[in-house]
């Protein structure tokens, strides 16, 4: 079993930056691909990144290209988001993923609990 915290969420005024954390714990990660979702108030959970397993390759909403940079530590089992030039529209809470990406995108196995993200205009 695989347990994934995060980390870093807040109240944060647009244009600002904040970065989220996500260590996972358990079983070995180190051949999942990593993301990110997010959920908006009162609509559906949407894919923001993802990274590949190696490091290699990333993969990003068109929402949130140029503004968000995923990466992760291997040596600390951790992913992270950089989330620049925030826009309220970028209010969510955003939850971790590990699986596999695909062409039809990040299918997660895990799922960490989520970190609320306010952007305030």
């Amino acid at each position: 079993q695989v347990q994934l915290v995060e980390s870093g969420g807040g109240l944060v005024q647009a244009g600002g930056s904040l970065r989220l954390s996500c260590a996972a714990a358990g079983r070995t990660v180190r051949d999942y691909d990593m993301g990110w979702f997010r959920q908006a108030p009162g609509k559906e959970r949407e894919f923001v990144a993802a990274i590949g397993w190696s490091g290699d390759n990333t993969y990003y909403a068109d929402s949130v290209k140029g503004r968000f940079t995923i990466s992760r530590d291997g040596a600390k089992n951790t992913v992270y988001l950089q989330m620049n030039s925030l826009k309220p529209s970028d209010t969510a809470v955003y939850y971790c993923a590990f699986g596999y990406y695909s062409v039809l995108g990040l299918a997660p196995n895990y799922w960490g609990q989520g970190a609320l993200v306010t952007v305030s205009s």
